[in-house]
This record gives structure tokens, sequence and C-alpha cells, in this order.
């Protein structure tokens, strides 16, 4: 027979010790998941006034396409006019300046809107729900000969303006011949 005092030492279990150790290993696991969801949050965010500004571009852009190409300009389905070049002077940069970035042509952002060729700034989408204000500007290049239009580059950059950090412009670049 094994007496009191020799079964209360054949019993296992955790010691003090051992149960810190594993409470802080635990803590500090949940303290690198916890500092995952503000990150999410901003990406996700970030990642939706992206995608709202694509949407927003490719939905002005179908509406420069959609028109012939003599008119010089239209009036958009939010009332902007929106200048689509001037016939008479083919072969250049009408409206907005462009850079080339990485071999891409864009919009520049750092220069003073041209009126006609850009939207009042800040501009807020009336089918965004946020309310997130954008920087809309467009340039356009005739290709022809005078009165005689050929086709049309539209360069259309969209970015998102306010808010902490940098965004990035949306660009859509597009040709449309006759």
């Amino acid at each position: 027979m094994l007496c009191a005092s020799t079964k209360h030492r054949m019993q296992g279990g955790f010691s003090l010790l051992e149960m810190l150790l594993a409470t802080i290993i635990l803590l500090v696991g949940l303290l690198a998941i916890a500092q995952l969801v503000p990150a999410t949050i901003l990406l996700n965010f970030r990642n939706r006034t992206d995608s709202s500004a694509l949407v927003f571009a490719q939905r002005e852009l179908d509406q420069f396409i959609d028109q012939p190409s003599y008119l010089p300009s239209f009036t958009d389905v939010t009332g902007n006019t929106c200048a689509l070049g001037n016939a008479a002077t083919p072969n250049v940069v009408q409206g907005s300046p462009v850079v080339v970035i990485n071999n891409q042509v864009v919009i520049d952002f750092t220069a003073a809107p041209v009126a006609n060729y850009s939207f009042p700034v800040p501009y807020q989408d009336p089918n965004d729900p946020s309310g997130t204000a954008y920087d809309v500007r467009w340039t356009v290049i005739i290709t022809g000969n005078g009165s005689n239009v050929s086709s049309k580059r539209f360069i259309l950059g969209v970015r998102q303006q306010g808010g902490s950090g940098y965004f990035k412009p949306i660009t859509l670049d597009t040709t449309v011949e006759k």
C-alpha cells in the first residue's frame, strides 16, 4: 500500500511557472492579432474607395466614348460640362497636363485643374454612399486633319481627396476610332 504522501507526489499537473509562461505566450499572440484588426479595417476602406473611384472613372469614360467624334463638349449625367477636344488642333494634348511615369501616361495632379477638363474640386460622386471626395481630370488627344477627326484618345484620372496618407490616382486610357 502507498501512503498518502506518496500518492500526492505522483499526481501530475502544471507548475505556476509553466502556467505563467503559457499565459504570456497566449497574450503575445492575442496582442499581435489585435494589431491586425485596425490595419485590416484601413485596407478595407482604401480598397473600397479605390473601387469606387474606378467605377466612377469607368462610368465617366463610357460617357466620353458614347459621344460623336465631332462634338467639342457635352454635359454628363451629373451636370458637368466635359470638353472633348478641339478638332481644329489635332495631334496635341488638350486639357489636363500629363506626365509619363514608368512608361505610362498619367494625369499630372500637381498642375492646376483646367476648366472643362476637370470637375469642380472636391467632387463627390452622388452614387457613392461614403461621401468620399475626388479630383477628376482628363486629357484628349485628337488624331485627324482639321475638321476631320479619325480618332480621339481619352486619358482620365481620378484621385481621392482628403483623408490621411497618399492615395494613388486611378488612370484610364482608351482610344476611340471613327
